[in-house]
């Protein structure tokens, strides 16, 4: 038994290590940021564990995975409630747990939320690739979704007691119970290839998630799109469909509109290509967006870029470790 980490006994749904800021500074060469979908959560979880608060950690989707724990550790389990036990007794969320060498952690189907994270005191340590833990499933950057049998090395071990601790109520995110989410949401880059009853229509209607939906990109079903001049009218270099354009960045966070198909483009999407991007969803609102179920309804709200600073200045604030309180 390897003393210093985890044995995957159950490997869940696309279960990953990952890590932030993500895979910083290869956009150009085709490789995506990648990192935790719900930064929020994924933060928190480190803290509680007594980690640094972008430390390599679990990302669950769907449905959890069950993990031996080959050393005394301290986790904690937050995002989408998949309902944890520990040797089968029910454990709590967003809290400190100590847990014994041998014990097992079993997480089953997100009842809320979509994406659970895990976090394990000393850090998941597996080899990081070009600069970064966190894994890029489809391609196999940096690893993939664990699998049965796996081994997860960790880092060292804190001496001492550990500091138990809890996230309070007022300071975890707030999962919708009614399937309907505001994603706030700025117009453009793109948006001027729109007509303005479409870009009205936009902040004003419900869209659905496809369940074709995954961290490459959030596909949307709802009204048509309507588009401006410039887009049935221009060169043949920009494409047939008045949704193309020619090659351009995508920005993270993107409305890609393929034909008449929005897809949000997310942490593992790629960074270039021809579809007009007529909206942009601010970096604040992702955690919203990883908890969104297929079948679950977005409501954009429009705002500039001063407000989406200042939402995430506020998200960083509240995932300091100024939110935790001793249990």
């Amino acid at each position: 038994m390897n003393t210093h980490g985890i044995t995957v006994l159950k490997p869940g749904l696309e279960t990953t290590v990952q890590e932030l800021p993500g895979r910083i500074g290869y956009l150009e060469q085709g490789f995506p940021v990648s990192g935790p979908f719900d930064k929020w959560s994924f933060r928190q979880a480190n803290l509680l564990a007594g980690n640094p608060r972008d430390s390599a950690s679990l990302e669950c989707q769907f449905l959890g995975p069950s993990l031996r724990f080959d050393c005394d550790v301290v986790i904690a389990v937050t995002g989408a409630d998949m309902r944890p036990k520990l040797d089968g007794q029910p454990v709590p969320m967003w809290q400190s747990l100590p847990v014994a060498a041998g014990q097992v952690l079993e997480l089953g189907a997100a009842y809320t939320g979509a994406r659970g994270y895990v976090a394990v005191s000393g850090g998941i340590a597996t080899p990081a690739v070009l600069g970064s833990r966190a894994v890029f499933h489809m391609a196999r950057v940096g690893g993939q979704a664990l699998v049965k049998d796996q081994v997860l090395p960790l880092g060292p071990q804190p001496l001492g007691a550990p500091d138990l601790l809890m996230v309070p109520e007022a300071g975890r995110p707030s999962f919708s119970t009614d399937k309907t989410w505001q994603i706030e949401a700025l117009a453009g880059p793109n948006d001027d290839w729109l007509d303005s009853a479409s870009v009205e229509m936009f902040f004003a209607a419900d869209w659905s998630v496809q369940a074709k939906s995954n961290r490459t990109g959030i596909r949307l079903t709802g009204p048509e799109f309507s588009f401006a001049g410039r887009a049935l009218s221009k060169g043949s270099d920009h494409g047939q469909d008045p949704s193309n354009i020619i090659d351009h960045g995508y920005p993270l966070g993107a409305v890609n509109l393929a034909g008449q198909t929005p897809i949000i483009l997310v942490n593992d999407s790629p960074s270039t290509g021809g579809f007009i991007n007529p909206f942009t969803v601010a970096s604040a609102a992702f955690w919203k967006l990883a908890q969104a179920k297929p079948g679950d309804v977005l409501r954009f709200r429009q705002i500039d870029r001063d407000e989406a600073g200042r939402l995430r200045a506020a998200l960083e604030t509240v995932t300091s470790a100024g939110v935790t309180v001793r249990v």
